[in-house]
């Protein structure tokens, strides 16, 4: 097992690392304060983890509330949140009742999103199950719900207690999920770190394999990534912004689909393509390092073009996104290989980065 520490004073927490974890439920006992837990899961999650974490946890004396949602980005809405906080005001749930999201993505924002604000906060832990989730969305204490006119546009800063990432339930994971995780981990070689791009590019069949010991190392380095910007920036107000590169776009391709048509990753991976576009006619990264960016991606079985809904429609999309200041829609761009900083774009970059990186059969392709 390998453990990264995510250090923030007095919230800080483990990130635990390995195959197995699940069944070592006195990690989880440990520290919940009561001995009464809630699982939030979904439908799919559920037939093949809830059960076995339930008797584990119970063997240890917990009382277990588990609470199953419909499985979807579709789903994370308030109607699917006020699902959680019907089952625990039902179940009595107190200040001290622990909230576990087992899952992907969508269940750990939805449930850190409702611990944070059940009686104005109670304790929660992530065990998350798929790639996306165990190297991003778990870490760092962002939860969210989508609005109809953008996604992660209501939510709260709040950190678990612990990060159970059980390498084991990637077995189980589609191939599409699989590739929509390596998505967030190449964002981490891009953001700063051209050691870990290098070391993707040469192991990216093994990973793509889902060798042991690659998996291993690519999780923990990208939690190792993670744990060091927002333990830097926490609310990002400056350089955990940087953790966002390829979403500006990303999330415009997501809300303009129609949430759920394009997993988060494959919007981030074409986001990312964007991106380096952007970057290319800027002058700040040559022909080769667009090539290696999108090689890199292909190979991870994500889309390299974005659906062409035009510049008026991803100008609209993207006015709606977090990192707008002042009115002006930040981008996260690569300054070189490895380097990426916080900037603008004129309109004329914008439209070349769509034109070079948009197809109309871009929708048909990413679903394949």
């Amino acid at each position: 097992m390998r453990t990264v520490k995510l250090e923030l004073g007095p919230d800080s927490y483990d990130i635990l690392i390995g195959r197995d974890l699940l069944a070592q439920a006195e990690r989880i006992s440990a520290l919940l304060p009561q001995p009464r837990a809630a699982i939030v899961t979904n439908t799919t999650v559920a037939t093949l983890y809830l059960q076995p974490l339930v008797d584990a946890l119970t063997a240890r004396g917990v009382d277990v509330l588990p609470i199953v949602l419909p499985d979807g980005e579709q789903y994370k809405t308030w109607e699917t949140l006020n699902l959680i906080f019907d089952a625990l005001l039902g179940a009595r749930a107190e200040r001290k009742t622990t909230l576990i999201a087992l899952g992907g993505g969508v269940v750990g924002d939805m449930t850190g999103f409702a611990a944070a604000v059940y009686q104005r906060g109670v304790p929660f832990i992530q065990i998350p199950t798929t790639l996306l989730a165990q190297v991003d969305s778990s870490v760092g204490g962002k939860t969210a719900i989508n609005h109809p006119l953008g996604k992660n546009m209501i939510g709260s800063f709040y950190q678990p207690q612990l990060v159970l990432a059980d390498l084991a339930t990637l077995d189980t994971l589609p191939p599409r999920e699989f590739s929509a995780g390596m998505a967030e981990i190449i964002k981490y070689g891009l953001i700063d770190d051209l050691a870990f791009f290098e070391w993707l590019e040469a192991n990216i069949d093994a990973l793509m394999a889902r060798d042991v010991a690659a998996l291993t190392y690519a999780v923990e380095r990208s939690c190792q990534n993670k744990a060091r910007i927002v333990g830097e920036d926490e609310k990002e107000q400056g350089v955990r912004a940087l953790l966002n590169l390829g979403h500006t776009f990303g999330h415009a391709i997501e809300t303009g689909m129609g949430y759920g048509v394009w997993l988060h990753g494959e919007g981030v991976a074409a986001g990312m393509v964007l991106a380096a576009h952007a970057s290319r006619l800027l002058g700040q990264i040559s022909d080769a390092d667009l090539q290696r960016i999108t090689g890199l991606i292909r190979a991870a079985g994500l889309p390299v073009q974005a659906p062409d809904f035009g510049y008026e429609r991803y100008a609209e999309l993207m006015a709606q996104d977090k990192k707008v200041d002042a009115g002006k829609i930040k981008f996260i761009l690569m300054q070189k290989l490895g380097q990426s900083y916080i900037g603008t774009l004129t309109p004329d970059i914008v439209r070349g980065a769509l034109q070079a990186g948009c197809s109309a059969d871009a929708v048909a392709s990413s679903l394949a």
